[in-house]
């Protein structure tokens, strides 16, 4: 596993020791970069990002080596991305070390937000309804949500699906707030 572009581009990170976080791929992660360079409504550079379930840390990481203005993680163990993170020698990084059903109520609105729940618990439905209780959306933030390639996720009517890919074993899903 490993940083795919940008100012630390082939940098490894450390990776788990056991089955209780499954990263996504090098190969996905790069997919979902290449889909949010041809949108144009977004630009990396001028995001501030959320990893939400952020496991190794990669997602916000990769994001921050490509120059996003910074990364905030949440996860309820971050011993891992806390890791990488110092590895990486970004100052530019947040942690926020809740299980994401007990996120505190925020200020700071992120422009694009990853989340990789575990998969098939019914996590993503969750965590997206109190990431926007709790204000951490706006109009303007893409949400990629991964999921097993067969789970389904409810989404609200607060929620559109504005592109939908798979990859592998993964289905990857692009939302925006209508």
């Amino acid at each position: 596993m490993r940083i795919i572009s940008g100012i630390l581009k082939g940098k490894k990170l450390f990776t788990p020791l056991n089955d209780n976080i499954r990263p996504t791929s090098d190969r996905t992660r790069e997919a979902i970069f290449n889909v949010l360079y041809s949108r144009d409504d977004i630009e990396i550079k001028e995001c501030d990002v959320l990893d939400v379930f952020s496991g190794t840390g990669a997602f916000g990481l990769e994001a921050v080596s490509r120059g996003a203005k910074g990364a905030c993680f949440v996860d309820i163990d971050l011993k891992l991305t806390k890791k990488n993170a110092k590895h990486c020698g970004f100052d530019n990084v947040f942690f926020i070390e809740k299980d994401v059903r007990k996120l505190p109520i925020t200020k700071k609105v992120y422009d694009l937000v990853f989340m990789d729940a575990p998969y098939n618990k019914g996590l993503s439905e969750v965590a997206l309804k109190g990431l926007l209780e709790k204000g951490y959306l706006a109009k303007h933030t893409l949400i990629i949500v991964e999921t097993e390639r067969n789970e389904n996720i409810n989404l609200s009517d607060k929620f559109e699906m504005v592109d939908e890919r798979i990859y592998g074993l993964a289905k990857v899903r692009f939302l925006k707030l209508k």
